[in-house]
């Protein structure tokens, strides 16, 4: 499930992910919703925050992901990835040499670190 952060700002985008995100999370949520404040702010920044219930992406999200990350790949500036398991923090290193912002990854109780990362 994904859900907005009411901490999100302007083009900084917070993005809270629990169980197993599917194909409908994107498609309905995250992608209009994202591709809405590209076209109103060009480039965002995101936090990204894994619960500690998050089991990771269905094959279909986990292409969805993978296509708009590729798509927008210049257009972020920043993105915080907090409390990822280990096979996430491996997955944004690779990304990471895609992507022209920064990646950084934050331990759970790093939230508010992250927060202050992603404004600064």
């Amino acid at each position: 499930m994904i859900e907005f952060m009411s901490e999100s700002d302007r083009n900084i985008v917070g993005i809270r992910a629990s169980g197993r995100l599917t194909d409908a999370d994107y498609k309905r949520d995250l992608t209009p919703r994202l591709e809405s404040l590209f076209n109103q702010f060009g480039q965002l920044s995101i936090l990204l925050f894994l619960e500690d219930s998050f089991e990771g992406w269905d094959l279909q999200a986990a292409w969805d992901d993978a296509s708009l990350g590729i798509r927008h790949r210049a257009d972020f500036d920043k993105i915080a990835v907090v409390g990822a398991p280990a096979w996430v923090e491996w997955c944004i290193r690779l990304a990471g040499f895609l992507m022209k912002g920064e990646i950084r990854t934050f331990r759970s109780h790093q939230l508010i670190a992250a927060w202050k990362w992603i404004r600064g």
